[in-house]
């Protein structure tokens, strides 16, 4: 089967207005009109802080989806800072994370609160990224696989759900050790990890390893990306630093897809 490679950047805490309005008009300067990315065969999402979720829905380009960096679990009610699905949809993105890292260390959310979120995404229209990984401890520790089945075990039934929903299931790995660093697992490392994670998938009822797309997140640039990418397991990635200057995230796409050298 032919998995769609995903090219996604996570803008986390950073951008203003003006930011993701000029961002806005260089993606729209370098690619296509009407609705196809660079290459046409390549999806293209942004998650951008939630105060600019609809002005970045409305100022992207069409082959650019908006999605959210978090979801809060239950439909609406007294929670003070955190946003609801049907909110999201409501201000035009169609992409949700649920489970990253830094919502996981900073905030506490559990495998269990993370696949909650998964779900509540999902069944408002959103296309969930549930995103897994391991810390440098528990790496050293040969933990890494423990950890990740339990992080994927918990979400199985909603990435289930997603793919017979037409959704798409999407899993974003992300080795925590990995992220702002500057460091970035090995294509190897990377590939062996993916490869596991398919496994895992393909093991669920139904098996979902090969409509399920599974994303790399670390530390992801032009330097490496390429390699990356030629991995069997690897379909894309979720980008953090690089993505945050539009040239920079262009090049990406364009080296990860074969596009052209990156210029």
């Amino acid at each position: 089967m032919t998995r769609t490679p995903i090219i996604a950047g996570n803008w986390k805490m950073n951008l203003l207005r003006a930011d993701v309005t000029a961002y806005a008009e260089a993606l729209a300067a370098a690619g296509p009109s009407g609705a196809q990315a660079p290459d046409n065969e390549v999806d293209v999402v942004l998650f951008p802080t939630p105060v600019y979720l609809g002005l970045a829905a409305t100022a992207m380009p069409d082959w650019v989806a908006v999605g959210a960096q978090d979801v809060h679990a239950e439909d609406g009610g007294a929670y003070t800072g955190d946003v609801a699905a049907a909110q999201i949809v409501d201000a035009g993105a169609s992409w949700a994370l649920a489970g990253h890292s830094e919502r996981r260390q900073y905030h506490g959310e559990s495998n269990d609160d993370v696949a909650r979120k998964a779900r509540r995404a999902l069944g408002a229209g959103l296309v969930p990224v549930v995103c897994v990984g391991e810390t440098l401890e528990q790496r050293q520790q040969d933990q890494t696989e423990a950890i990740l089945d339990a992080q994927l075990g918990a979400v199985l039934e909603v990435l289930a759900a997603a793919g017979g929903a037409g959704a798409g299931a999407v899993v974003a790995y992300e080795p925590v050790w990995a992220i702002g660093t500057g460091l970035s697992a090995s294509p190897e490392i990377a590939a062996s990890v993916h490869g596991h994670l398919r496994a895992r998938l393909n093991g669920h009822q139904g098996g979902l390893g090969d409509s399920t797309r599974i994303l790399y997140g670390g530390s992801v640039n032009a330097d490496n990306c390429r390699d990356l990418i030629g991995r069997t397991d690897i379909d894309g990635f979720l980008i953090g630093g690089a993505s945050l200057d539009p040239a920079s995230f262009l090049r990406i796409i364009r080296l990860s897809t074969g596009s052209g050298d990156g210029s």
